[in-house]
């Protein structure tokens, strides 16, 4: 896929997830049809979006035919129903030559002895954002006070997000200061920052504030510096609490477990406790409610390192998180499913927030963007989006120095990546072919990244 090149995307489900790929697409100039089998979901669509939108079931071919299938380079079946999902799937498979990412959340889609079905409706790709969440979640959870965490390049090279406490030494600071004084060993970089709701590329002459929100690369060897700095921990915590039982909440209990952490879950359906006990060795389970503050109270929520809350309600998800935060809690995790409500679990003391959203959106635009560009992040907060990208043989990065390319002022080069060595990029690094490079990025100015970075 090249900058030039405008696809048509079908989009089935005018969810959360399904509005915000609609939307991101469709400002990127794409040509966008939205389909929901709800009228007022269409209908706020229709107000709200650049897009074609179409009213009825994604699983019926007039449906999709009307939104213009034929000619689809792809179709994203992000609704809540699966078999609508694999349905969309199949059908676009059958009218068009289109790629297909579809959303599951059943486990016995997703398993590997659903392979066979999922070939045979023409399932490129399945997108599990319960697995994406529990592992963004079990990040965060090892680097206590950070909002985000990405591993790129196989893990050699991390993206942290993080809001600047008061107290954190970088508070005052330029990033020109910052760079000077860790010179010759600079291996982090602050790549973006948001401040009072507007983000920008950051630029040396940046004076950094208390509660900027700061996302930053950094290679292995950079990881106890920058923490330092920002004013964050490395600790994975001991006690553990998860607040519903859930795909998530098993997935991230697995991993825990793993590490030799023992978490209390709370879950709300007998038979869904019961199954988790007998699956889980070493978690304890507790059927009840999660806003039932007696049975949070006598389990120890006061003397939880984390609380999270991942129930697919986020009022019971946000109550929850409060009443642990006014007991003791030391750090509030909330899944959070209406973005709308964002700004508000910030305001009011939640520490971190996730949405599956992310992870879909993360997947289509890895598609979307395609070509050179490996792997893509975006984030709840800021438009930004953070790349990882190959230079091209003959691209016009290949033997180039940075300084020399022509970024606009919405890119960054963060880190060069070679030879499995990754570096703070400086206007002195010259490029060559074969080299993978970690970019800061506004979605306005992508199109000029695959232009520097592409094949010719």
């Amino acid at each position: 896929m090249t900058d030039t090149e405008v696809m048509h995307v079908v989009i089935v489900g005018a969810g959360e997830v399904g509005m915000y790929v609609a939307d991101r697409l469709s400002r990127e100039g794409h040509d966008v049809a939205l389909i929901d089998l709800d009228r007022d979901r269409i209908a706020e669509a229709d107000e709200v979006l650049d897009a074609l939108t179409v009213q009825g079931s994604g699983s019926s071919p007039v449906t999709l035919a009307a939104a213009g299938i034929d000619r689809a380079s792809l179709l994203v079946a992000v609704s809540d129903d699966d078999e609508t999902n694999l349905v969309a799937s199949m059908i676009a498979k059958q009218l068009s030559s289109a790629t297909t990412i579809v959303r599951l959340e059943s486990d016995d889609l997703r398993g590997t002895d659903a392979s066979r079905l999922r070939k045979a409706m023409g399932v490129d790709r399945v997108i599990d954002p319960d697995q994406e969440t529990a592992e963004e979640i079990f990040e965060l959870l090892q680097f206590p006070g950070a909002s985000e965490i990405f591993r790129m390049v196989g893990g050699e090279v991390m993206v942290l997000g993080a809001r600047l406490p008061p107290d954190a030494p970088a508070v005052g600071r330029t990033l020109h200061d910052l760079a000077r004084e860790h010179e010759p060993h600079w291996d982090f970089l602050i790549g973006v920052v948001t401040r009072r709701g507007q983000t920008i590329i950051a630029r040396e002459d940046v004076r950094l504030e208390a509660d900027d929100h700061l996302r930053v690369v950094c290679n292995q060897r950079g990881r106890r510096q920058l923490l330092r700095l920002l004013g964050l921990a490395r600790d994975l915590p001991r006690h553990v609490m998860l607040l519903g039982g859930g795909h998530t909440g098993r997935i991230l209990a697995e991993r825990l477990e793993r590490r030799g952490v023992a978490p209390v879950i709370i879950e709300r359906k007998p038979a869904r406790a019961e199954e988790l006990a007998r699956r889980l060795e070493r978690t304890l389970v507790l059927q009840g409610e999660i806003t039932d503050s007696d049975l949070l109270t006598d389990e120890g929520v006061s003397k939880a390192d984390v609380v999270v809350a991942l129930t697919g309600e986020d009022d019971a998800n946000i109550l929850a998180c409060l009443f642990a935060k006014a007991a003791g809690a030391k750090e509030t995790i909330a899944v959070a499913h209406r973005l709308s409500l964002l700004p508000l679990l910030r305001s009011i003391g939640i520490d971190a927030a996730l949405s599956p959203r992310t992870a879909i959106a993360n997947a289509v635009l890895r598609y979307v963007r395609g070509g050179e560009v490996s792997s893509v992040m975006t984030f709840l907060e800021g438009e930004a989006e953070v790349l990882e990208v190959d230079v091209r043989e003959g691209s016009m990065a290949d033997g180039a120095l940075v300084a020399e390319l022509p970024l606009p002022k919405d890119v960054l080069i963060g880190m060069v990546i070679r030879g499995g060595n990754a570096e703070i990029a400086r206007g002195r690094t010259r490029l060559h072919d074969q080299d993978r490079v970690i970019v800061f990025a506004l979605p306005k100015a992508v199109p000029q990244v695959h232009r520097i970075f592409g094949a010719s």
